[in-house]
């Protein structure tokens, strides 16, 4: 079986890359990370959906890796040490620059390019890490870049020997978040997943950077608005829970 390994958050890029790995007939270890974000409910949710796949017979683990100590002196409105509020609008918006965690994604992709690493020389096999790295994260976020991408993967392999058996890849980095949705539909209908499972799964996803007490998303932040155009662009409606008003 192939292997790869992934950074999950268990928002709606993760959660269909991870899908789109199933269904291509991987064995997938998932990494989360806890990092201080204001959104905690992301890495409760991502829980809930790995114990759904696996209780299908699916290959997935999952690890949840803190590193709050890392980002201790990070600048973003994210964190929720910092009494800084979450920008409202879109992500071409000059005021989504707040949200940047300075270097997390480089960060990220090394961590788990280390768990691949140790697979691979552990069975002798070739493994994969991969990001839901996106087209929409392309203006406010330069570590979500093709540029950084592969300047990541150049880094990883002269860094580390028997790195000829681990490979960087980034399947999303050109697409939309509407069309990294179809791509997650398209793979649990391949995996033979029922509308009810499709929606269990999805409403099992979240994104919000603001989500009330009960966590209900905001609707209006960056990736709200970004995650209602992609239900939007592929004709469905968002099953997750919205704030009223």
């Amino acid at each position: 079986m192939k292997k790869a390994v992934i950074s999950c958050s268990g928002g709606l890029d993760s959660t269909c890359l991870l899908l789109k790995l199933l269904a291509e007939g991987y064995e997938v270890r998932a990494y989360g990370f806890q990092y201080g974000q204001k959104h905690q409910i992301e890495l409760r949710k991502v829980k809930r959906n790995i114990k759904f796949l696996q209780e299908k017979g699916l290959p997935v683990t999952y690890q949840c890796i803190n590193l709050k100590d890392a980002f201790s002196e990070s600048a973003s409105s994210l964190r929720g040490s910092n009494n800084l509020e979450i920008p409202q609008g879109n992500y071409k918006d000059e005021n989504m620059k707040s949200t940047v965690v300075e270097n997390r994604n480089v960060i990220f992709s090394s961590i788990i390019y280390g768990k691949a690493l140790g697979w691979a020389n552990k069975t002798q096999e070739d493994v994969v890490i991969t990001l839901g790295l996106h087209a929409g994260d392309h203006t406010i976020y330069p570590d979500c870049r093709p540029e950084s991408h592969e300047a990541a993967k150049h880094l990883f392999r002269i860094s580390n020997w028997g790195s000829e058996r681990v490979d960087y890849t980034a399947p999303f980095i050109e697409k939309n978040k509407g069309e990294v949705l179809a791509e997650g539909l398209e793979a649990m209908k391949s995996l033979g997943f029922t509308d009810a499972e499709v929606k269990k799964v999805l409403r099992g996803t979240h994104s919000c950077y603001t989500p009330d007490e009960h966590g209900c998303s905001c609707g209006k932040c960056g990736t709200c608005t970004e995650r209602l155009e992609a239900f939007e662009a592929n004709g469905m409606k968002d099953p997750i829970r919205y704030k009223k008003g």
